[in-house]
C-alpha cells in the first residue's frame, strides 16, 4: 500500500469507526424497516390446520415447501429485522404457546428462544431444535489477531459454537428430515404428501450441492473477501474455501479494529477478482470503504436469516437466495464453467 493511499485509509478508518462500534444491531438500510409479518391466514382458513412458529426464515420456507396450506406457519422475526438483535414481545410468547410447534435453530444462534422454550414449558406445544443432526464448528479464533490493544472480538466465548447451520446445504437437508418428522408426528394423516414434498426438496438440495462443487472445481480462487460477521462459515467448510474478513468469527457483538480493516483493505487490493462480499439487513460500512479503497465491486451474499419485507412479499425462497449466491459467486471466484 503506498504513503497515499495509507494516509487516506487512516482518515477513511478514523471516520470509519466513529460509526462502526454502534454494533451490528443497527438500524436496517432504507426499504428493510421492521413490519410485522402477515403471515397468518384467516380464521376460516387455518380451522383445524396445525400451527407451527418458526424463528428464522429458512425453517420457515423449509415448512412452506413440505407443507403448502396444510399447516399455517408464522415466521416470528419481523421482515427486516436483523436476526441476532430480534428480543421476543410477549404477543410473541403468547402466540408460541396456542402453536403445535415452535421451531428455532439452537440456542447458538438464538439464544433468546431459550426465554421462549422456557415460557412454554408444560404447554401442549413441542419444542423442536434445528441444530439436532448436526455437527456443529466450533467458533474461530484468530489467535495471530489477539496481540494487546487488539481485541477484535469482545464477548468471544470459549466453546461457543458456529450457528449458521443452514448454508450448508447438506446441513438443511437434515433440518429438513426433521421438519418431516414433526409434520407427520402433529399431522400423520398428511405423512404422505410431506413425504413426498420432502423428496422432492432434498433432490432440489443434492444438485444445489453439486451446482456449488462445480463453481468451485471451476475458480480460479479459493477465498471470499467478505465485510461483514461472516456467517459462511459452513458453508466455507463443506466446500474448502478460505475466507478474509476483519471480524473475528459470527458474534452480532463483534466489531473489527481498524488494522484488520486495513488488512482486509490490502488483501482486496491484491486480489485478482475485485469483489467485495456484503451480508443483508446491516448497513455495509467496511465493504463500502473497502470498494472506495480499492476499486471493488459491492455484491450482496445473502446469509437468509431473514428478508426484507419486499422480499418476503415476493415469495422468495432458500433456494432462490442460494442460487443468487451462486452466480455472484462466480464473479468473485473467477469461474470458469
Amino acid at each position: 500500500m503506498t504513503k497515499s493511499i495509507k494516509f487516506r485509509v487512516v482518515l477513511s478508518l478514523l471516520l470509519l469507526t466513529a460509526l462502526i462500534f454502534t454494533g451490528c444491531g443497527s438500524a436496517a438500510p432504507a426499504g428493510t424497516e421492521p413490519a410485522g409479518t402477515d403471515t397468518a391466514p384467516s380464521a376460516e382458513q387455518s380451522a383445524d390446520k396445525p400451527r407451527l412458529v418458526a424463528t428464522l426464515f429458512p425453517q420457515y420456507d423449509f415448512v412452506r415447501v413440505l407443507a403448502g396450506d396444510l399447516v399455517e406457519i408464522t415466521l416470528l422475526l419481523p421482515p427486516g429485522v436483523e436476526s441476532h438483535s430480534y428480543e421476543p414481545t410477549p404477543k410473541d410468547i403468547a402466540g408460541i404457546t396456542e402453536a403445535d410447534a415452535f421451531l428455532f435453530t439452537g440456542e447458538a444462534m438464538e439464544p433468546w428462544a431459550t426465554k421462549l422454550v422456557d415460557n412454554v414449558k408444560g404447554a401442549e406445544v413441542k419444542v423442536v431444535d434445528l441444530s439436532q443432526g448436526v455437527t456443529l464448528l466450533a467458533a474461530d479464533h484468530d489467535d495471530e489477531h489477539e496481540e494487546e490493544g487488539d481485541h477484535a472480538e469482545e464477548g468471544h466465548e470459549e466453546g461457543a459454537y458456529d450457528p449458521h447451520i443452514w448454508l450448508d446445504p447438506n446441513n438443511a437437508k437434515i433440518m429438513v428430515t426433521t421438519l418431516l418428522e414433526t409434520l407427520i408426528e402433529i399431522d400423520p394423516e398428511n405423512e404422505g404428501t410431506y413425504r413426498s414434498n420432502a423428496e422432492a426438496y432434498i433432490a432440489e438440495l443434492e444438485s444445489l450441492d453439486l451446482a456449488f462443487k462445480d463453481l468451485f472445481e471451476k475458480s480460479e480462487t479459493q477465498t471470499i473477501y467478505y465485510g461483514g460477521h461472516f456467517a459462511f462459515g459452513y458453508f466455507a467448510e463443506a466446500y474448502g474455501l478460505s475466507t478474509v474478513s476483519p471480524y473475528d468469527g459470527f458474534s452480532p457483538d463483534a466489531e473489527p479494529t481498524p488494522k484488520r480493516i486495513a488488512a482486509l483493505i490490502d488483501a482486496m487490493s491484491g486480489a485478482k477478482f475485485k469483489y467485495i462480499y456484503y451480508e443483508e439487513l446491516v448497513d455495509p460500512k467496511i465493504a463500502k470503504l473497502v470498494a472506495q479503497e480499492t476499486g471493488a465491486e459491492m455484491l450482496l451474499l445473502h446469509g437468509s436469516h431473514n428478508l426484507s419485507k419486499d422480499e418476503l412479499e415476493s415469495g422468495i425462497g432458500y433456494l432462490s437466495i442460494m442460487r443468487e449466491n451462486l452466480e455472484k459467486l462466480k464473479l468473485g471466484m473467477g469461474y470458469s464453467g
